[in-house]
């Protein structure tokens, strides 16, 4: 019996809609030239808060590896590009493209309609309760992680 139970922890239910989002969000966002994943980086760097592969890495919550590949991505389909860093000739800065900034409007309200009608019986109370516990859930994942790495250390 308590085999069963784990597929109805919170940690399970979560990756299932998690899992839903993405499949939601990608469907809506293929046409548009994203990808679901990208939509945080692109909002990064349109809002000034990260414009490095490091920044961007941890803006994101990802490692490097990934992050490379996925600006890799990016690169190919036309939504950024690097350019020298002014003040270190070394450093590379990844900046939007045109293309990026004239798609995000669109893509960031595919987003929030498809976060919309998966909330669709859900009082407003109710959505803000649940970003609340969402946020304490990841402060407190955050927390766990980074002791487990420093235990392991």
């Amino acid at each position: 019996m308590m085999d069963k139970d784990v597929l109805s922890t919170p940690g399970h239910l979560i990756g299932i809609a998690a899992r839903g989002f993405a499949r939601l969000s990608e469907a809506r966002l293929k046409p548009l030239g994203f990808g679901v994943g990208y939509l945080p980086v692109l909002i990064a760097l349109r809002d000034g808060g990260a414009d490095t592969q490091r920044d961007l890495a941890r803006a994101v919550k990802i490692g490097q590896p990934p992050m490379a590949q996925m600006l890799g991505r990016m690169e190919r389909d036309g939504l950024i590009t690097r350019v020298s860093d002014p003040n270190d000739g070394r450093s590379r800065k990844i900046v939007l493209t045109s293309k990026a900034e004239a798609g995000l409007p669109a893509a960031i309200a595919v987003l929030m309609e498809g976060n919309k009608n998966a909330l669709c019986d859900f009082t407003e109370e109710e959505i803000t309760l649940f970003r609340s516990m969402l946020y304490r859930l990841n402060a407190n994942l955050e927390r766990l992680t980074k002791d487990d790495r420093a235990s392991s250390d």
